[in-house]
């Protein structure tokens, strides 16, 4: 079968894509991938919390699928707004990868060591505010660009440390840069962080057919409970909401925060369960009716939210 991936152009993007690509080659498929410049990759000297367009890396991949341009696409799950429009549907959700945050630094070797006053960068408002939180004593700074470009501002001394998903270091080979993988409890990381999600067309049976050996149970299952809390929590955005579920032994634990972006209040919740989506809804619900509104309410009247970039 031919196939065509759509991919946005980032060098972590094209990782995905090809990892995805040599799976469906050595069952004999025929596989192309077409890159695709979203909004977000347009925008790289704002801030993402300042932008405001809502699936800013995935409307234009989604618009091609619409066309019949491309009959799949690779997506980082923490990117995808948590309403996909009904034209389309998540088909396969791979083995996810370290969904956990990690601290690079070219000195030191902890967020406990970086010293009073010191500069951290990062491009997320839910990390922010758990830096906040943890080190008020810190300076957080926006930091844009793909990895390479981040390590490179690390390198050259812009920042004394900066924030990064692991699982986009290891997939590219850098987990040299890490110096410290943040603990759930320390740096809750984004709903759907380290998974993939394959996108086609709804309906389209042969291409389902044809990814239907990627998904993986376990992964979906914790990934549809964060993004049931997300969805809960009216998410899907850059918010300061953080969600880690783990399956274990066929139930889920979902541990999840949402913080003030001044990291003044941080509200947690986590509960056991065997439904995800239940068991992300009643989290969420708890979250929202125990301060968790209020915070939201504020954030999105100060700012106009939208996806977190990987």
């Amino acid at each position: 079968m031919q196939l065509t991936i759509g991919s946005r152009g980032s060098q972590l993007a094209l990782w995905q894509a090809n990892h995805i690509a040599s799976q469906l080659r050595e069952r004999g498929h025929e596989v192309a991938i077409e890159i695709i410049h979203t909004t977000g990759d347009k925008i790289t000297d704002v801030a993402l919390a300042k932008v405001g367009a809502k699936g800013m890396f995935t409307k234009e991949i989604e618009e091609a699928l619409a066309d019949n341009r491309i009959d799949l696409a690779v997506h980082s799950l923490k990117d995808l707004p948590t309403d996909i429009s009904p034209e389309f549907e998540i088909t396969a959700v791979p083995v996810r990868e370290d969904p956990r945050d990690a601290l690079c630094s070219m000195k030191y070797s902890s967020l406990e060591e970086l010293p009073s006053g010191g500069r951290i960068g990062t491009s997320s408002l839910r990390r922010e505010a758990q830096l906040r939180s943890l080190r008020a004593d810190l300076y957080v700074y926006p930091l844009r660009g793909n990895v390479d470009t981040r390590l490179r501002k690390l390198e050259s001394g812009e920042y004394d440390a900066i924030i990064l998903a692991a699982a986009g270091l290891k997939r590219l080979g850098r987990s040299d840069a890490i110096k410290r993988i943040l603990p759930v409890d320390v740096m809750c990381p984004a709903a759907g962080q380290g998974a993939l999600g394959i996108e086609i067309r709804a309906g389209d049976l042969a291409v389902r057919d044809a990814l239907s050996f990627m998904d993986d149970t376990a992964t979906r299952a914790e990934i549809d409970c964060e993004r049931a809390l997300l969805r809960r929590m009216g998410g899907g955005c850059q918010v300061p909401i953080g969600a880690s579920a783990k399956s274990s032994g066929g139930k889920l634990l979902l541990q999840a925060i949402v913080a003030s972006p001044d990291g003044k209040s941080v509200l947690r919740d986590s509960a056991e369960g065997v439904d995800a989506t239940a068991l992300g809804e009643l989290v969420g619900s708890r979250l929202l009716k125990n301060g968790g509104g209020a915070i939201l309410d504020l954030v999105y009247a100060q700012s106009a939210p939208q996806p977190e970039q990987p």
